[in-house]
């Protein structure tokens, strides 16, 4: 592993009552044992596959706009995080 490639560890997966908007689990992980991401949202696709969201908070006045809490920079370490949380998710969905 170079130094430039992003280390997604620690990563954990709560599963939830699938909802209607295809909202499936929650996850958090740490990134190059630095930073601790949480409220990671795993969701299903409709053509197949799985898909992250990353957390943001309503705003204004009757909350109709969000601002984003975190998200990558760039593509190498988005990748990576969606990577690390699918797998842990199905991972988990095979032992169950």
């Amino acid at each position: 592993m170079n130094s430039s490639e992003t280390k997604i560890s620690e990563v954990i997966i709560i599963p939830i009552k699938p909802r209607p908007n295809g909202l499936i689990a929650l996850a958090s992980c740490v990134i190059d044992n630095k930073i601790y991401v949480g409220s990671l949202g795993i969701y299903t696709k409709l053509k197949g596959g799985y898909r992250i969201t990353y957390p943001t908070k309503k705003s204004g006045k009757q909350e109709k706009s969000t601002i984003n809490l975190f998200h990558p920079i760039d593509k190498q370490c988005g990748d990576a995080i969606e990577k690390a949380v699918i797998a842990k998710y199905e991972e988990l969905m095979i032992e169950e």
